[in-house]
């Protein structure tokens, strides 16, 4: 496993397309001032050994130097030792809805953005605790296992999206369904979902799953994202509005958040349902939860040894940009001889 000791040297690599860009506006200057003042023909019988090729390979070099250097800066270091340890937590599985009613923009920049900067903002706040990932839309699939990787979990966080499922529509139950098949450690006396959503649901089996997960001694904790006046669902490609998503009579449709639904669920599973549009109510509402609630002692593996790596890439730093010093500018003869690429004309 890595690590990156000081990732603040990430924004060095701006400099590498400013370089490249700077590089081809030179030569593209050099060749335009040659030709004012000089023809191609006299170019040749001033410096008739002069390599273009070598000139490019050069500053390739220098860009890769560069490329290791700003990596050897940033410090690499590798886990090397995996060390046991004990941990007391509760086991949460977050159910986020990526259907398209997600996209409406109620709520700043949409629901599904909403959502997902919501689930990073309680992650912020965990200590301990384990996580588990679902989307679903009309069907649920999993996104990442119960883990102790925050950063894992986040990671598979951002790349949630509207478009990860072909078949639309929301299926609350599935997504219940599935979450209770995250809790497999029969001694884990507390098992909660946090299901965020706007509560458009086009099942009609949420009710029958949260009754199911109640037996479970699974307590389902709903977040309401959107509005209830509600808004269109945009329609964009690449980013450009085009139109808003129109049912069969080419109306367009308003999406509205439900809570009603969302309640129902938590109130059969001894749960509650928060506004989840404002993200620090929601965050003190965790805090505050998961103080009350009994935690449960289980074993993670983590890595305890890390060992710097730095030097592996500042040592070929150093070899390209030596390799570049004693690389100069005019043809190779021995290699010019082999005439590789018929550069000699038949005479």
């Amino acid at each position: 496993m890595y690590i990156l000791d000081e990732p603040s040297f990430t924004y060095l690599f701006i400099i590498i397309p400013f370089l490249i860009v700077l590089f081809i506006w030179v030569m593209k200057w050099k060749l335009n001032t040659q030709k004012k003042f000089i023809s191609s023909k006299m170019i040749e019988s001033i410096s008739p050994n002069r390599s273009k090729f070598k000139i490019f390979l050069k500053f390739l070099l220098l860009i890769f130097s560069l490329f290791f250097l700003i990596i050897g800066l940033m410090n690499p270091k590798m886990g090397t030792e995996l060390e046991t340890v004990k941990r007391e937590g509760v086991d949460i599985v977050f159910a986020i809805d990526v259907s398209k009613s997600m996209l409406a923009e109620d709520v700043a920049p949409n629901r599904i953005e909403k959502a997902k900067r919501l689930v990073s903002a309680i992650i912020n706040n965990l200590s301990g605790d384990r996580i588990g990932i679902i989307a679903y839309a009309n069907q649920a699939i999993p996104q990442l296992p119960i883990t102790t990787d925050y950063n894992a979990g986040k990671m598979f966080l951002q790349s949630l999206n509207t478009d990860m499922l072909s078949s639309q529509g929301t299926a609350l139950n599935s997504a219940l369904d599935l979450s209770a098949s995250y809790f497999n450690d029969e001694d884990q006396t507390n098992r909660v979902v946090f299901l965020i959503s706007d509560g458009e649901d086009h099942s009609e089996n949420a009710e029958t799953a949260s009754f199911k997960a109640a037996d479970m001694g699974i307590k389902i904790f709903s977040f309401g994202i959107g509005t209830d006046s509600g808004s269109p669902i945009p329609i964009k490609k690449n980013g450009v509005l085009e139109s808003y998503k129109k049912d069969e009579n080419e109306e367009v449709v308003i999406t509205k958040r439900n809570p009603g639904i969302l309640k129902l669920i938590s109130e059969n599973t001894n749960g509650q349902y928060i506004d989840g549009n404002n993200t620090k109510n929601v965050v003190e509402f965790v805090t505050d939860l998961l103080k009350k609630l009994e935690k449960k002692e289980f074993e993670a593996k983590k890595f305890v040894s890390y060992k710097d790596q730095f030097q592996i890439f500042i040592f070929i730093s150093f070899i390209l940009l030596l390799i570049e010093l004693f690389i100069f500018e005019k043809e190779t003869i021995w290699l010019k001889k082999l005439n590789l690429f018929n550069e000699k004309k038949s005479e």
